[in-house]
């Protein structure tokens, strides 16, 4: 890269960045306004010097091609089974739409699927929007956590230190690597049979399913949850009083409703699998 009088190298890298990140062909990002504003009066071949056998803009070309292949490389790693559920060619067309509006901003490319879940259920090519949506919104969870900061969970020892008469008012807090799902179909069932390359999909109709997702011992795991169990945990997560929430399942009530042994079974359960991190007793 050459740097031609007028062009300082900051805008020299802006140029690049716009002709790089640009959706359609070479000819198409070099001559895009966004690229001659950052280029100014200078043309291509003041920027960028030919080679043997290939042209400035056919140099520049190979960068803008491989852009997109890593940005769907990227994306695939952490969706793949919403790749699977949209077939590889739509995929790559969501990919290409979806860098179009939201391009790699940072250092890093686990930041690029933020914005892709909801990118998603607007997506005019989606077929079933709000599928791919639940599906979405899993597999970015699955991908918080496994980047997730990594805390120490409450350990038996910390949890047998609180006295029994004051666990009705202990407050819990979750460890950074938690999530917790509800959705509207069941993408957890499906997401498992695609990683176990099992074709026997599950029958994808709505269905509201629940889900918990945790980092312990450094692998993601995923819980399926009833919806009782979902809110319960909602409301111990957000800080409610252990008996408070208790209350609050009982109260809930339904044919389904689970029994105080049960709730604390459940509680139990999430306190020695490492999901709260820390309890307050005031």
């Amino acid at each position: 890269m050459t740097a031609p009088a007028g062009v300082s190298l900051p805008r020299m890298q802006r140029w690049m960045q716009e002709v790089v990140v640009h959706p359609g062909d070479i000819a198409e990002a070099v001559a895009s306004p966004s690229a001659r504003k950052a280029l100014g009066r200078a043309a291509i071949e003041d920027v960028i010097l030919p080679s043997r056998t290939l042209a400035p803009a056919d140099r520049v070309g190979i960068y803008q091609g491989m852009y997109l292949m890593r940005m769907e490389e990227a994306l695939e790693s952490d969706y793949s089974a919403l790749k699977h559920l949209l077939g590889g060619r739509a995929f790559s067309a969501l990919v290409r739409d979806y860098v179009a509006a939201h391009p790699s901003v940072t250092y890093t490319l686990n930041r690029l699927g933020d914005h892709f879940p909801d990118f998603v259920a607007t997506w005019p090519r989606a077929r079933r929007p709000a599928l791919c949506h639940d599906l979405a919104r899993l597999e970015f969870a699955i991908a918080e956590v496994f980047d997730a900061p990594e805390v120490q969970a409450l350990t038996g020892e910390e949890i047998a230190a609180v006295p029994p008469e004051s666990w009705e008012r202990a407050r819990l807090a979750p460890i950074e690597a938690f999530r917790l799902l509800a959705f509207r179909y069941p993408v957890n069932a499906y997401l498992q049979t695609v990683r176990d390359e099992d074709h026997e999909h599950p029958d994808l109709r709505r269905k509201d399913t629940y889900v918990a997702v945790y980092r312990r011992d450094y692998s993601v795991w995923r819980h399926d949850l009833s919806q009782p169990a979902h809110d319960l945990l909602t409301d111990l997560v957000a800080g409610k009083p252990l008996a408070k929430a208790v209350a609050a399942a009982l109260a809930r009530g339904g044919r389904r409703a689970p029994t105080t042994d049960q709730l604390f079974r459940w509680f139990r359960e999430w306190a020695s699998g490492g999901v709260f991190k820390s309890v307050r007793l005031r």
